[in-house]
């Protein structure tokens, strides 16, 4: 399959200071390759859930005075938005590529999902027990977070999280700068595809 096609010029649009050069960088440089990815990894993600998958680009549109310290394409389960799901999200920031599971305090059901990561604690711990599992909830945008051990009480902090008025749920895997200029789409897909239990969990 192909490669991702980032290039080490793309991470250091993050390095810019002021918001408006930042997110003209952005708009210019990263934001169309994020677009062409979206359409490029969509039928395989199709194939992957069983189920349709839509691209959206992140525009932080909401930002007005600090740039973003990362961008995205996110895969969701509706063609009208993204943040009312869990979601796969592939993610560009300063320290490299990143494919996450994101689920946003504005998420519906999410204290059906803290139900369901409650029971699955255990069964979770054993599926991604041999996994670099890294959690971006607590990250600095540096780098690439550091692995997790993603036992059974991690599982039912996360079902405790979600339970919260404001909880949520940011986890993945990572690539730092100069492995994610060599990235291949079919990593990026073998990487969304061990966070599918966390997806279903997130539909179910």
């Amino acid at each position: 399959m192909a490669t991702i096609r980032f290039t080490e010029k793309d991470f250091e649009v993050f390095g810019i200071p002021t918001f408006p050069e930042r997110m003209q960088a952005i708009k210019e440089q990263v934001r169309p390759k994020l677009t062409a990815l979206g359409a490029q990894l969509q039928p395989s993600l199709n194939e992957l859930v069983r189920s349709e998958v839509y691209p959206h680009v992140a525009k932080h549109a909401r930002r007005t005075v600090n740039p973003p310290p990362e961008t995205w394409v996110a895969f969701g389960p509706s063609a009208r938005g993204y943040k009312k799901f869990g979601y796969f999200g592939l993610v560009a920031s300063r320290g490299g590529l990143h494919t996450r599971i994101v689920v946003k305090d504005e998420a519906e059901n999410r204290s059906h999902m803290a139900k369901l990561f409650m029971d699955r604690a255990s069964a979770l711990a054993k599926v991604f027990a041999k996994q670099k599992l890294a959690r971006y909830d607590r990250w600095d945008y540096q780098g690439v977070p550091e692995s997790i051990k993603p036992t059974a009480e991690f599982w039912k902090s996360v079902a405790e999280t979600l339970a919260k008025k404001t909880g949520g749920l940011d986890v993945g895997f990572g690539w730092p700068v100069d492995r994610a200029v060599n990235l291949s789409e079919q990593q990026v897909l073998d990487a969304f595809a061990a966070l599918l239990p966390l997806y279903e969990i997130t539909r179910a």
